[in-house]
């Protein structure tokens, strides 16, 4: 599983919804998911990839982690799993 299924799958999980109804240009508001939804999908993402996501969950517009929508957190992942490896 790639690792943009493997995100996909998470933020769906989170939202009770198919991997099939995430589209990469939904925001995690159009998904219905909030800011402990959000919380919750980070802290997974972290331990699926063995990652940490330089993320403020106080002061998310103060993060340099994009959370815009689908696409931006999966290159933000890639990014960071890349310069992991």
């Amino acid at each position: 599983m790639s690792i943009r299924d493997k995100v996909i799958a998470i933020i769906a999980e989170q939202a009770v919804l198919e991997p099939s109804d995430v589209s990469l240009d939904n925001s995690l508001s159009d998904l219905g998911i909030d800011s402990l939804g959000l919380v919750e999908s980070i802290f997974a993402i972290e331990e699926e990839f063995d990652i940490t996501i330089p993320f403020n969950a106080n002061e998310p517009s103060q993060s340099d982690f994009d959370i815009s929508n689908v696409a931006a957190i999966i290159t933000g992942i890639e990014k960071l799993v890349a310069e992991k490896a």
